[in-house]
């Protein structure tokens, strides 16, 4: 299963209810990704770890990653799921996590420093505007193919889908 979308949208949270539902390994994109610091690992390092992890027969991956190991993972998924808020819901997630930094049980990349927050919010706007149409339209040619695509567009969504 691949849950994707943007930053601060739910994914992590959503995959560990799943995971442990489902009785499946998870694979967090953002440990594959960043290192101490908010620093990216070698590209190279990112795409062996992202592709020991799609691999193996069973899992559920969150995140994004880099942007070209994206079809890769829908590829050979079963499952995807695509959180697909509006962006200024977004936005809005992300700046109170970044408040409460601190009280999470399981900070993004399991790093216990905050990501500089401006980066963060260009980041979120340039997946928005220049990654979404791709992998909004991944998701409809993956679903035309046969693979169960679900899409939440709402966090009341979001909430139905993991207690499902």
């Amino acid at each position: 299963m691949v849950i994707i979308g943007n930053a601060a949208g739910g994914k992590s949270t959503l995959a560990r209810a799943l995971a442990a539902r489902r009785d499946l390994p998870l694979v967090e994109v953002d440990r594959l990704l960043w290192q101490a610091g908010w620093q990216l690992v070698p590209a190279e390092v990112y795409s062996r770890r992202h592709v020991e992890a799609i691999v193996a027969d069973r899992w559920i991956i969150e995140g994004l990653g880099s942007q070209d190991s994206i079809a890769p993972r829908v590829a050979r998924a079963t499952e995807i799921v695509l959180i697909d808020l509006p962006l200024w819901l977004h936005f809005a997630l992300a700046a109170e996590r970044q408040t409460k930094w601190t009280e999470q049980e399981a900070p993004p990349a399991g790093l216990a420093e905050l990501p500089p927050m401006r980066a963060l919010f260009e980041t979120m706007w340039q997946v928005d505007r220049g990654w979404m149409p791709g992998i909004r339209d991944l998701c409809r040619k993956a679903e035309a193919d046969g693979t169960k695509v679900s899409r939440l567009q709402s966090l009341d969504e979001i909430d139905a889908f993991a207690r499902a």
